[in-house]
């Protein structure tokens, strides 16, 4: 397993709240109210830490209770020599079980996206609305080795390769069990700029019964590069389909 060491982003002035799942010390920060309804956004591979969700939780904290984990071995989560995608979504469900959340809306970017929904597939009881940005069906592609980046990392690099290996070789059951997505869903896509395909994006909202896609031309980190209009575009979403 690599190391974890953090550059970039004080942590010793973010306030972080820690909690134990399946023996995971997973760390998050929270936004809004106690009583307003749940909210959870989930960063994509080397995300994760100050500065990756602030101004788009910021944004959504008027209305919902918004909290921004960081999953295994990113940002201030423990690393571990388990990466598989499967623990990633069991452990946002361990999550939401020690927290008593309920009906959360989960928001997914990337790699986040495909762990959201596939927790409204096998947990449809615990998501009240899914918005999936910049992920879609994973399919099985040629393997092209990811280059480590100098310096310190906020996140385990042992991560980003397990993680990378799994989406190279994906599990078919995952593209099975999110076409079993049945909540409101909202894909946002990157537009040209991204490197994911839309086709994989579309290919699965057109067969959820409750889909709709919109574009924010902003390339694959749409809630950083435009988080006023990411925020937004949630914002309508949910004022369009939920009633908190």
């Amino acid at each position: 397993m690599g190391t974890l060491d953090h550059q970039g982003g004080d942590y010793t002035t973010v306030n972080y709240t820690t909690v134990n799942v399946n023996r995971v010390s997973l760390a998050y920060r929270v936004w809004g109210k106690p009583d307003a309804p749940a909210m959870v956004l989930l960063h994509g591979i080397g995300g994760g830490g100050p500065g990756d969700w602030d101004i788009v939780a910021e944004s959504l904290a008027d209305r919902w209770r918004v909290y921004a984990l960081d999953q295994r071995g990113h940002g201030r989560s423990q690393p571990r020599a388990d990466y598989a995608i499967d623990s990633l979504v069991a452990d946002v469900h361990g999550l939401l079980a020690t927290l008593g959340l309920t009906r959360t809306v989960v928001i997914g970017h990337s790699l986040g996206g495909v762990v959201a929904y596939l927790l409204a597939a096998r947990y449809p009881q615990l998501v009240r609305a899914l918005v999936v940005e910049d992920a879609g069906l994973l399919y099985p592609r040629t393997p092209v080795a990811p280059q480590r980046p100098d310096g310190a990392l906020s996140f385990d690099w042992a991560a980003v390769l397990a993680l990378r290996g799994q989406i190279d070789q994906p599990d078919p059951r995952w593209r099975e069990q999110a076409r079993r997505v049945t909540v409101p869903t909202l894909f946002i896509c990157g537009g040209p700029a991204s490197y994911i395909r839309r086709e994989t994006i579309t290919g699965l909202a057109q067969v959820l019964p409750r889909a709709e896609v919109t574009t924010i031309d902003a390339g694959h980190m749409v809630h950083q590069q435009r988080p006023a209009e990411f925020a937004a575009a949630v914002s309508e979403f949910l004022d369009r389909t939920q009633h908190p």
